[in-house]
Parts: C-alpha cells; structure tokens; sequence
C-alpha cells in the first residue's frame, strides 16, 4: 500500500511534470542549459521515488542494484564522452529506451498470458505499439551509432525493391497485429511481431547517409519518447506517458529544426539516400582548372591582426581537435590588437543545433558573440576577414550558386562574401555530404592546412609579436 493516498501521488506527478518543462525551456540557451538539466533531473528523481513507493515493487533490493549498476555506468559515460561523440551517446541512450519499452510490452504480454480472463482491447493495442516503437527504436538507434562511430560505413546501404520490401514487412506486422487482437494468447504470432519489429528497425536507418545520421538520431529521439508513453499506458502510469510525450515533441521538433537548417524535408532524408555519390578527394594545388591557395601561420596572422573585423566560424574539425580553448585565446589576442571579433553558428554545426555553442560555452566564449546564421549573414560583405575552422559543408556556396549540387539550397554561412575568407584544414576531402567544396578554390580564399589545434595555437603565437 502507498504511503501516498491518490491525490498525492497525482500531485507529486504534477510537480514532477512542470519541472520537465521548466528544464526543457532552460535547455533553450546555452547559458540556463546546466541549470535546465539539474531541474530536470530533480523532477525525474521526484517522479521515480513516488513511482516505486506507489506499487507493489516484488523486489527493492534488485532495483536499487539496477539503479546504482547504471548510475556509476552513467557517470563513467557522461565523464569520458567527447562533446564530439554526443550525437553517438544520444542514440546510444534512445536504444536503450526503446529497449525498456519494448522490453515494458513483452512483460506484459507474458503477464496477461497467465491469466484465463479474456484480455482487454486496449491492452493488445498498446503492447502490440510498445513491441513497434520500442523495438524500431532500439535497432535503429544501434545502427545510428555504429555509422557515427565508424563500426559500420556511414554511407547509404541499399538494395534492389528496398522500400517494397520494407512496405511489405509493415503490411505482415499489421497482418499479425490483427491476428494477435483476435488470439491475443497467441505465442508464436507475438514472437513474429517482435522479430519484425527489429528488422525494420535496421531496415529503417541503413539506406540513410553518415551526414543525415543526426538528423535520424534525433527522429528515433521521439520515437524513444512515443515508445515510453506506450509503455505509460501499458502500466497505467500517468508520469510516464506525460514524460514520453515532452520527449517526443521535443524529439520532433528538434528533427524539424535540422531539416529546416538543411532546406531538407524529412522525407527526402529518410528515402533519399543522401550521400551514396563518391566523396571528393582533392588534393593541394591544382585540381583540374582549379587552383588552390594557400598561406602559412605568418600570413595569417597578419590578415587577422591588421584586420578591424574577424568572424570566426567554427565547424566539426574545430570540435574533434578539441581546439575551442585556443580559438578563444586567439579572440583574445585579436581584440587586445582592437579587432572585432563574433563567432557565427550554422543550426547544424557540429552534427547537432546547439552543439557548438555548448562547445564554445566551455571555453567561455562570451555569449553576445555568437551569433546565428541569419544574423551574421548580412554582415558577412562588411568583414575584412572570415576565419572558417574545420568546417565544410555549412560554408559551401554551391548551396546557393549550383542548382545540380546535392545540397543546392542547404542554407549557409555566406563567408565567401567577406573581404578575405581563411580556411583552416586539413586537407581537401569532402564534408559529410560528400561534396566538394567550392569555397576552396575562390580567389579571396587562403587555405591554412593542418589540425585546428595545431594550426590556431601558431597563429595565437604569430599574431601575440605582432
């Protein structure tokens, strides 16, 4: 029995549910985003202590193992993961709660399973959404992971009548969904819904490109959401199905933003195959009648600290060196010479909205000098210098000049309207779309070859003589 009487377990369930929200709000900014998580976090704890003193839990002793075994994985994760590996603990952490839903319905299934009472309608239909959700959510998000993370190749993995045959293991898991509502104790039917259920998950994110991953990660994100509501109602647990509600808007939403950043629908990036074509692989110098530039810390130096503007434009090279801290020195010394100094943020950059800046934040980047795409944009033409660190696709002007470009009309940060552009990389590969990179070889454009850490502690030392 409950220490709790009704009205307070559905109070403290209300309490917990506005400090989700407060948090999802504070997470908007990079400057509340701390604080929004701990609150956050203090309703989830809320909402897990009146949870496990409200029913009849069959064992303490094992839940708290569980729950001190994955607090001390947790701690160890969150400690050791590079900001750059975050859309890969992202899946990571959907699958594991489209597992726990999954995992939630068979539970169920196997409980009503044992009882000779017929089993309600509802019942079958939510066990049958959570098996679904759940499962599509877990294959999806390992396979998510495993092409972020180089386990597997990042590039689309297609084949013949891919989509029929996708279509038709959707038509046989809706076949067996109906069978299963009539014979709602039938084994072997529920087993096959379950199998299916795995497959199309990894069916569903395998023909999907390494650069589109993010976005997929962020969908399967709602998804983990949808699939704990269903869990809610298999349980009867309000908290639970408010909870995956917020995390499948949020999920949604945040999906929506990324598309909207890349001019993308989501249905082009999910059936597309976006990023199959061979990536480019140019080299220094001369690539057919193009001709490269480039200079060397001295120089750059010099354009940057004789300049009265710089706009920093830090990308996914930037993140991987782990050079935020010297890019912020570099300001540092630029505006110790009375240079203006922003830093301009694609939606994207660094795989996720809001990764950069988080990135930025830890070097203490003030937050007035970040500045979004469509503020920096206009004032691009009046900035004596552009230094772009380590990204590519986001900076590429075939996005708005080449109509039979892949990523013709991604929006972008237009750095090749400034007086100088300066690129920092290292080399002349490709980005994420596998698309060359036209900004490379204008005439305003030096490229700076090394890694970003390398690279802008030299200039950081040029431009301190200077």
């Amino acid at each position: 029995m409950s220490i709790f009487g009704p009205t307070g377990i559905e109070l403290s369930y209300l309490i917990a549910s506005s400090l989700f929200i407060i948090g999802l709000k504070r997470l908007g900014s990079p400057a509340t985003a701390r604080q929004g998580n701990t609150i956050a976090a203090v309703g989830m704890l809320i909402a897990v202590v009146v949870t496990l003193l409200d029913r009849n839990v069959l064992n303490y002793e094992m839940i708290l193992l569980g729950i001190a075994a994955g607090s001390v994985i947790g701690a160890i994760a969150a400690q050791r993961v590079a900001m750059t590996e975050m859309p890969q603990m992202v899946g990571l952490l959907n699958g594991l709660g489209g597992a726990a839903s999954a995992l939630v319905a068979v539970a169920e299934f196997w409980r009503l399973l044992g009882t000779a009472a017929a089993v309600p309608l509802e019942a079958t239909i939510t066990t049958i959404l959570g098996v679904l959700i759940g499962g599509v959510t877990l294959t999806g998000s390992l396979v998510a992971f495993a092409k972020l993370q180089g386990i597997m190749p990042g590039a689309p993995i297609t084949f013949q009548l891919q989509q029929p045959f996708n279509l038709s293991l959707l038509l046989i898991f809706l076949t067996g969904s109906a069978y299963l509502i009539v014979e709602p104790h039938n084994v072997p039917i529920f087993l096959g819904l379950v199998s299916i259920s795995l497959l199309l998950g990894v069916l569903f994110v395998i023909p999907i490109g390494g650069a589109d991953t993010p976005v997929v990660i962020s969908l399967l994100n709602s998804y983990s959401g949808l699939a704990a509501s269903a869990a809610g109602f298999i349980l009867g647990n309000n908290m639970l199905i408010i909870a995956g509600a917020l995390v499948g808007a949020s999920g949604i939403i945040l999906t929506q933003i990324m598309c909207k950043a890349m001019n993308r629908s989501i249905t082009n990036v999910l059936f597309s195959a976006f990023g199959s074509g061979a990536a480019a692989t140019a080299t220094e110098g001369a690539q057919g009648d193009k001709v490269v530039h480039s200079i060397d810390p001295e120089e750059g130096a010099m354009m940057l600290g004789y300049a009265r503007s710089v706009v920093i434009v830090p990308g996914y090279g930037m993140a991987v060196a782990q050079a935020q801290h010297s890019v912020r020195e570099l300001a540092d010394q630029l505006e110790r010479l009375n240079v203006s100094v922003k830093y301009a943020i694609h939606p994207v950059a660094g795989r996720m909205p809001g990764h950069m800046n988080v990135l930025l934040a830890e070097a203490n980047v003030p937050y007035p000098q970040l500045c979004d795409m469509e503020d920096i944009n206009p004032d691009l033409d009046r900035t004596d210098v552009a230094l772009v660190i380590g990204a590519n696709d986001v900076v590429n002007p075939a996005a708005r000049d080449n109509a039979s470009s892949p990523i013709y009309g991604m929006p972008i940060l237009e750095v090749d309207k400034a007086l100088h552009t300066i690129v920092i990389k290292r080399g002349m590969s490709a980005g994420f779309a596998g698309v060359d990179n036209d900004l490379f070889y204008k005439d305003k454009t030096m490229m700076m070859f090394g890694g970003a850490k390398e690279v802008v502690d030299k200039l950081v030392s040029e431009v301190k003589q200077l």
